[in-house]
């Protein structure tokens, strides 16, 4: 199953590390099947707001995506970046080939049931 590393980073003025940071940053995930899947593309807000930019890099799996994030060869390069761009990171598994959410929807009106 897939997983993906999101980070929405606020925006920052720029600073040579942070371009240090793009430079170095595809050499740490590669080894773990990692690649960006967007990258400072322009977003459309549809609901709230979500100033700054959107990094999606997507892994094989969670397992991965954990391994690439504590690699000594990230935490090297993640001061560049935290030094001088706020922002929320997360990583998260995706869901399978031929997901249905509908089984979401009946445990949750069963939970709703039983209240």
């Amino acid at each position: 199953m897939p997983a993906y590393a999101i980070a929405h980073l606020q925006e920052a003025t720029p600073h040579p590390d942070i371009a240090e940071y793009i430079e170095r940053i595809p050499a740490t995930f590669e080894p773990y099947g990692g690649r960006f899947l967007v990258h400072f593309t322009q977003h459309e807000v549809k609901e709230g707001s979500w100033p700054g930019s959107v990094v999606v890099i997507g892994f094989p799996g969670i397992t991965e995506a954990r391994a690439w994030w504590d690699s000594p060869a990230y935490q090297e390069i993640a001061p560049l970046r935290s030094r001088h761009v706020q922002g929320d990171i997360i990583l998260v598994d995706g869901v399978p080939e031929g997901y249905d959410p509908t089984g979401s929807a009946k445990m949750l009106r069963a939970a709703l049931d039983g209240e």
